[in-house]
């Protein structure tokens, strides 16, 4: 649409709503997300990554995450004082959680038993804090959830069904999701 594509001109945008979302890519392309959703773009993914520390964890994170919170946080104060949080669904994750431990490189390696994510928008209450880690962060231990969990929570909040069952051109069906159980806490 015209309106959409009018959303790439964020040069037209007041500065002041620039400088609050950061001038690096990272800070400008959140600033377009939220146009692109403005004009009525349904999904806007906004990839930020690098974020595979291995090794030097602590200085690369001195230097990334100041500039990250930041955009996220006037991403979501953006859409609030637009209108539209309510109807927009913001997700901060990875594709999977860290060790607890620091490597000898200083760094935390791939790991798949605990991970954290950042949810706003769509009615989610704030201020919530689901489950916990055992003390050392190894496993989940309190209200342990899938990510099958995380996408039913998702659809529902789009209004499709994570219990729909779709079926191939041979007729055999296909579970939309695994596990159809959305996490109740994250409605309203």
């Amino acid at each position: 649409s015209e309106k959409a594509q009018a959303a790439f001109n964020i040069h037209g945008e007041d500065p002041k709503v620039r400088e609050l979302y950061g001038r690096n890519s990272f800070g400008q392309r959140a600033l377009l997300a939220r146009r692109l959703v403005e004009a009525g773009v349904p999904f806007v993914v906004l990839n930020e990554g690098g974020w595979d520390h291995h090794g030097d964890l602590f200085d690369k994170c001195r230097k990334r995450l100041p500039t990250f919170d930041a955009t996220i946080a006037a991403l979501i104060t953006d859409l609030d004082q637009r209108g539209l949080l309510d109807t927009t669904i913001v997700t901060v994750l990875g594709e999977f959680g860290r060790t607890p431990k620091i490597n000898p490189s200083k760094g935390r390696d791939h790991w798949s038993q605990a991970m954290s994510v950042l949810m706003a928008g769509g009615k989610i209450p704030g201020g919530l804090t689901l489950g916990a880690t055992d003390r050392h962060g190894y496993s989940a231990v309190d209200r342990v959830l899938a990510p099958e969990n995380f996408v039913s929570t998702i659809y529902r909040k789009l209004g499709i069904d994570p219990d729909t069952v779709l079926y191939t051109p041979q007729g055999r069906p296909s579970h939309l999701v695994s596990n159809p159980r959305a996490i109740d806490e994250l409605f309203a």
